[in-house]
């Protein structure tokens, strides 16, 4: 249904991405710092069943909006591109903002808590919007399906790296942190990378 070529980029792409330290890789880097691994991975779960809504709304939205009108997803996609480029412009020029370790807390309100982590993070919502209409081609087959596939493996790299920060908290966190500035400025330069790359290069594959 998508061409390998596309759907290999498009893997790449998102492993740059996730691997970009963002709010949900220091709530559960936070969570293995002060509770150990099995806080760690029960956030990094919880924040992934958040990744699995996001997906649901992106297969359901995106689609219904590629099916009524192309112009505004093409819209879409260009406006995802600024987006991109705006993050990295903001990392370039921000602040690094430092997190307090949190108050411990079962496991179960641990899980709960990164679902609303994810489901509550503004990044998380645009970055669907923005990133994943990039790789959608009517002329592929179902939106719907082609969206619920590029979000599953949004997914499943995303559960990785989450697994990798629960499991190396309790050693790297700190290191991570004392790294902080470096690692905003790699995020820039990716996030300004893939915008740039969408404005050059994107088409419009909505049907005409």
């Amino acid at each position: 249904m998508i061409p390998l070529t596309t759907f290999a980029l498009f893997a790449t792409a998102t492993l740059a991405l996730v691997l970009i330290p963002g709010p949900n890789h220091l709530y559960i880097a936070a969570r293995g710092i002060a509770q150990g691994r099995a806080a760690g991975l029960a956030s990094a779960l919880g924040v992934e069943t958040g990744t699995l809504v996001h997906v649901a709304a992106a297969a359901a939205g995106l689609s219904y909006v590629l099916a009524r009108s192309a112009t505004l997803f093409s819209v879409i996609k260009w406006a995802g591109a600024a987006y991109l480029i705006y993050l990295g412009v903001r990392a370039l020029t921000g602040k690094q903002d430092g997190t307090a370790a949190p108050a411990p807390q079962s496991l179960r309100a641990v899980f709960l808590e990164g679902v609303l982590v994810n489901l509550l993070n503004p990044k998380t919502v645009l970055l669907f919007l923005a990133f994943l209409p990039q790789f959608v081609d009517a002329r592929a087959g179902s939106p719907a399906l082609q969206v619920l596939l590029l979000g599953l493996t949004v997914l499943l790299v995303g559960l990785v790296c989450d697994i990798a920060y629960a499991l190396t908290a309790g050693t790297l966190g700190h290191r991570l942190t004392r790294a902080a500035t470096t690692l905003r400025y790699v995020s820039g330069l990716v996030y300004l990378g893939l915008g740039v790359a969408t404005l050059v290069t994107a088409s419009p594959t909505a049907p005409r």
